[in-house]
């Protein structure tokens, strides 16, 4: 049976005393020209010796929005394929491209419109994963994704927003989920006071 989802849980087995929130996200690196991340995941209230499981589907779904503020159902996405956005008689939509992506690892989302902006939106597990915005008619989006990702403690984080560039810089935790069923990604550090250590995250019970 083909795998699906790789299932995690994270763990805080840290010495946290702030009520600290982590941050779960994705990076576009099709894209590198200024391109944000969106908090994808945050955990919240996870306190000493509790859990927080979760899963990260390998599929993503496609969606885009218009000027009008309308937005398209999402599509379940492939690598390498392309969708345009057009206008039809019923007014804007999102549809799957006879003509690919330029490469077999990207996805594409086309403003094929004759004017206004769109924006196009990547989802994983239901939850916002990656945006571009403003696309001018005749511009495009592209994602790629790889099979990591990467994890830090914030503070003021939203859930589905952009983060700011500060934050993002500051998190180089990265995780390698290629290869993997399951694991506990465990959090150790933390504290308060001239003890107090950087915040840790280490893949542990991996199948």
């Amino acid at each position: 049976m083909p795998l699906t989802q790789i299932k995690l849980n994270l763990i805080n087995q840290s010495q946290d005393v702030n009520n600290t929130e982590y941050v779960i996200f994705q990076k576009n690196v099709a894209e590198n020209f200024g391109e944000l991340a969106v908090a994808w995941r945050v955990v919240q209230n996870l306190g000493i010796s509790d859990n927080h499981p979760f899963v990260y589907p390998l599929e993503f779904f496609v969606s885009a929005s218009d000027a009008f503020g309308n937005h398209t159902p999402q599509m379940q996405a492939y690598d390498g394929q392309a969708y345009d956005m057009v206008r039809s008689g019923s007014g804007d939509v999102l549809q799957l491209s006879a003509t690919p992506a330029s490469a077999i690892t990207e996805v594409e989302v086309r403003n094929d419109l004759l004017n206004g902006g769109i924006s196009a939106n990547i989802y994983r597990d239901g939850k916002l994963l990656a945006t571009k915005t403003n696309i001018s008619p005749q511009q495009k989006a592209v994602f790629e994704f790889k099979p990591r990702i990467y994890i830090g403690a914030v503070s003021e984080v939203v859930e589905g927003k952009i983060m700011n560039s500060a934050i993002v810089s500051q998190i180089n935790t990265e995780i390698d989920l290629l290869g993997i069923q399951s694991a506990d990604i465990v959090i150790t550090g933390g504290g308060g006071g001239p003890n107090a250590s950087p915040f840790e995250f280490t893949l542990q019970n991996v199948q």
